[in-house]
């Protein structure tokens, strides 16, 4: 006998997988086939007049080292470039390459898509109401998780 789960937890992590699937599968149909949703820890953060490897970090909820490991991938691939950040010499900001850009553009027009055929599936009055909750959710675990150590 199958049971649907109700835990909080395996339901976000369904939507998370199945979502991440969708829009990998896709960008790799659009020119993008390189990509792995692990690149999402850094991509879906990145300000197009660049951004820190420390805020790209604290944002997507990954250690430094992750994010580190991540950019010399994408700068590999040819998403990101590193360049010195104005404000500070010492310091280094993480910037979008025009290959970079073209993935932005292209994954929010996936996920627009997505997030229109889950409104028009349950009705978008409720898929309004569910995203506000989501939110209010997501940022208030945010708040009671703990950062990692070290």
């Amino acid at each position: 006998m199958t049971t649907t789960p109700t835990d909080l937890g395996v339901l976000s992590a369904q939507v998370l997988f199945a979502l991440q699937k969708e829009l990998f599968g896709r960008l790799a149909e659009q020119g993008h086939p390189r990509l792995r949703p692990r690149h999402g820890a850094v991509l879906a953060y990145l300000d197009p007049e660049g951004s820190r490897a420390t805020e790209l970090a604290a944002q997507s909820g990954q250690h430094k080292q992750v994010i580190g490991t991540l950019v010399d991938e994408l700068e590999e691939l040819g998403y990101v470039q590193r360049r010195p950040d104005p404000q500070d010499r010492r310091a280094k900001l993480v910037v979008p390459t025009e290959l970079g850009l073209d993935q932005g553009r292209k994954s929010r027009a996936i996920l627009a898509d997505i997030e229109a055929r889950h409104a028009a599936d349950v009705g978008a009055d409720a898929y309004a109401a569910f995203k506000t909750v989501l939110i209010r959710i997501a940022a208030r675990q945010r708040v009671n998780s703990p950062p990692f150590p070290g």
